[in-house]
């Protein structure tokens, strides 16, 4: 009975420590799964924060580039503004400066016609004040638009005496292509003639002819023959109508 006894309480304490390891085990297996779970919760909780951090960077950087890009079209426009405007000042400036030149030669052409040109017929003449050799002289009047004058007929020469009566001036006639054979300046020959008295008489070499010698008649003056070198005014005319 006894033997029965005790082998009921060995088997009773077995039982006990049994229990108590299961018991043990389920603890450290809730231990060890509560532990995971807490590892889970923080690695899950770093993982939306890392995404997040992700995200806004990346939303940062699309931002950055968008403006950057806005700037970049900005700068062009800008620069292609300012080169049509430069192009178009310049295009003005030239314009202006053109129309200036163009203002200054109307106003000297209208200073000769008024002050200094006078008209006949259909051409206008005009006497330098400056005395130079005949070809100077014929120089100054092409510089004009002119050439020196060609005298066809009597009222002509009479117009020239009036206007420009006492003094001595180179006309457009010429024989130092041929001596004695006396043609303009455009090259047609010496029709009518307002010769002096005893003139061309090519004393010392004279080939080039000048009016306002002599006064033949009140109104009109007379021609003569001097050295092409001589330094006097000139008779500029100017073809206005052909």
């Amino acid at each position: 009975m006894s033997e029965l006894v005790s082998d009921y309480a060995n088997y009773v304490e077995t039982r006990g420590r049994r229990t108590e390891r299961v018991v043990e085990i389920f603890k450290n297996a809730d231990a060890e799964r509560g532990h995971d779970l807490k590892e889970e919760k923080i690695n899950s909780k770093k993982s939306i924060q890392t995404g997040q951090t992700g995200f806004t960077a990346g939303g940062r950087c699309y931002k950055l580039t968008a403006v950057c890009v806005l700037l970049l079209l900005l700068y062009v426009l800008l620069l292609t503004a300012i080169t049509v405007l430069w192009i178009q000042n310049n295009k003005l400036n030239r314009e202006k400066d053109q129309l200036q030149s163009s203002y200054s030669n109307l106003n000297i052409e209208r200073d000769h016609l008024q002050t200094r040109w006078r008209f006949f017929d259909k051409s206008v003449y005009n006497i330098s004040t400056v005395k130079k050799n005949w070809w100077e002289t014929r120089q100054d009047c092409i510089k004009r638009g002119a050439d020196l004058v060609i005298i066809n007929s009597t009222e002509e020469q009479e117009f020239i005496s009036k206007n420009f009566a006492g003094t001595e001036s180179w006309i457009g006639l010429t024989d130092t292509g041929t001596e004695g054979t006396f043609k303009w300046v455009d090259d047609s020959p010496l029709t009518t003639k307002f010769w002096w008295t005893g003139e061309p008489n090519d004393y010392g070499n004279e080939d080039c002819v000048i009016t306002g010698f002599r006064n033949a008649e009140p109104n009109i003056s007379t021609w003569a023959d001097y050295a092409c070198n001589h330094l006097l005014a000139g008779i500029c005319e100017m073809k206005i109508f052909n």
